[in-house]
């Protein structure tokens, strides 16, 4: 897991982030209408390629990407599939980039804000048994638990890949990961044989989590 951080400073670090990229990534950063989805684009765009030369032992020139059917993107080393397995994620002054070297990952961050109406939010994203331990919590436990289930369920749609197809309110995060335990397993409805390892990597910070695909050892 690698942080980013996208604090605004002086524009030579996004400069020298730029140089990263390639140019269908200048292409769409400069799609950008406002200076600071750029800057977010551009440092989170250069981390990863930098973070994947290292892992995968290859020059930024050979790594290239494509996207899946529902928008997930995967790399390329010389227009080979690479071996390795990424997501990105970020929100506000944080990002973070989570890699496996097989099967699936999502990850999500969210800086939490007590300034949004969570109600309407929580009609639509969760399933009965965690709207109703959010109907019992009050102030900044009940901040503090939203972001938590929000985070734990989109990562966890983000590793499966399949974007918008997937209702969050369909699945249940584990119980023990709603009463506040840091790690679970669980399985979506639809594909029962499939399991999936949470973890809540949340801090003072910014609220965090991590899906991976849970491969049998042996």
């Amino acid at each position: 897991m690698v942080h980013v951080d996208l604090t605004p400073d002086d524009a030579r670090r996004e400069t020298a982030a730029l140089d990263w990229l390639d140019a269908a990534e200048r292409s769409r950063r400069d799609r950008f209408l406002y200076p600071r989805p750029r800057r977010e684009y551009t440092l989170c765009r250069a981390a990863l390629r930098s973070l994947l030369c290292r892992e995968l032992g290859c020059g930024n020139a050979e790594l290239s990407f494509e996207t899946a059917k529902f928008g997930k993107p995967f790399a390329r080393v010389g227009g080979v599939p690479a071996p390795a397995a990424f997501n990105v994620s970020h929100s506000g002054r944080h990002g973070l980039i989570a890699l496996a070297p097989e099967g699936c990952i999502g990850v999500d961050v969210e800086e939490r804000s007590t300034k949004r109406n969570l109600d309407g939010y929580i009609r639509l994203l969760f399933a009965p048994e965690e709207r109703a331990a959010l109907e019992k919590s009050r102030g900044r436990g009940r901040v503090e638990l939203f972001y938590r289930l929000w985070t734990l369920k989109e990562a966890a749609i983000k590793a499966v890949g399949a974007g918008l197809s997937i209702d969050p309110a369909g699945f249940e995060i584990p119980p023990g990961m709603v009463r506040g335990e840091r790690t679970g397993l669980f399985s979506f409805p639809e594909t029962p044989e499939v399991r999936w390892r949470l973890e809540n990597i949340g801090n003072a910070r910014f609220a965090a989590a991590i899906a991976r695909e849970a491969r049998e050892s042996g």
